[in-house]
């Protein structure tokens, strides 16, 4: 089932339980990009036991997630796995106040062990003996932020030539490592963290030079309905626990945008 018609039918669900939780106990809708789902969920159960509220999620690739929340009017936050969809999306309106929760940057991912030695060169990619598999720059942050650090050095047409094909987003990206369909991909580091991963991949960081961290913007909508706990929230994921948890998962924290060792 497309991601989109996914969407639709879960925010159709959420607005339908929305009245009777209300009613006992508020709710919170999030928009969380798939790479970052990890440590939201970890900071949203534990915000859920400082105030009397139900945090539910909703997953999927930056792009899909903020035309499903143009359409439904739904919800309170949204955080995409890149800076460049505030900027695109800002003047529609919907975006309102934001904090940074964090930085994703992009790296290579490998096998366990690095078998075919791949360097950190980009050039790499275009090697005839490995198989290449990289983001959608249609779907999700991460096929997005791919695109502009290839077009960076002039080697994203010959990429996309040469790709196997493109996955929708992070998660299938890592799950085409997993099932050997891919030598290497281009992906945020920060997943080889997730326990999913750690047996299968490896990570060769780019120079943050050319793969510059991203900022994770936490984004207030101007539509929600519970702008005040959005708000708490927000400063929560920002402030000390929250960055915690974030450096937990493999990102990079909101104050220091340097290369962490893996």
């Amino acid at each position: 089932m497309p991601s989109l018609i996914r969407l639709a039918l879960f925010l159709l669900l959420f607005a339908t339980g929305t009245a009777q939780a209300q009613s006992t106990r508020g709710e919170m809708l999030v928009y969380c990009g798939i790479t970052m789902i990890r440590p939201m969920t970890e900071i949203a159960r534990a915000f859920e036991q400082r105030e009397a509220v139900k945090i539910t999620l909703a997953q999927g690739g930056s792009e899909d997630l903020y035309q499903s929340l143009k359409k439904s009017r739904i919800g309170d936050l949204y955080l995409p796995g890149e800076p460049t969809y505030r900027s695109k999306y800002l003047g529609e309106g919907l975006l309102g106040e934001v904090v940074t929760v964090g930085y994703n940057q992009l790296a290579l991912v490998v096998k366990k062990g690095n078998p075919k030695h791949v360097r950190s060169d980009l050039k790499a990619l275009l090697r005839p003996d490995l198989v290449i598999i990289i983001g959608n720059a249609d779907s999700g942050s991460v096929g997005k932020e791919t695109r502009e650090v290839l077009e960076s050095v002039g080697l994203y047409r010959k990429v996309l030539e040469t790709a196997l094909y493109l996955a929708p987003d992070s998660r299938e990206l890592n799950n085409a490592m997993k099932k050997g369909e891919a030598d290497v991909i281009l992906n945020w580091r920060a997943t080889a963290f997730f326990p999913e991963n750690q047996a299968a991949v490896d990570l060769v960081d780019l120079n943050p030079n050319l793969a510059k961290p991203q900022a994770l913007l936490l984004n207030l909508l101007s539509f929600s309905e519970n702008k005040e706990t959005a708000r708490r929230f927000m400063a929560f994921a920002a402030g000390t626990e929250g960055q915690v948890v974030f450096r937990k998962w493999g990102f990079l924290d909101n104050k220091a945008p340097k290369v962490q060792a893996h």
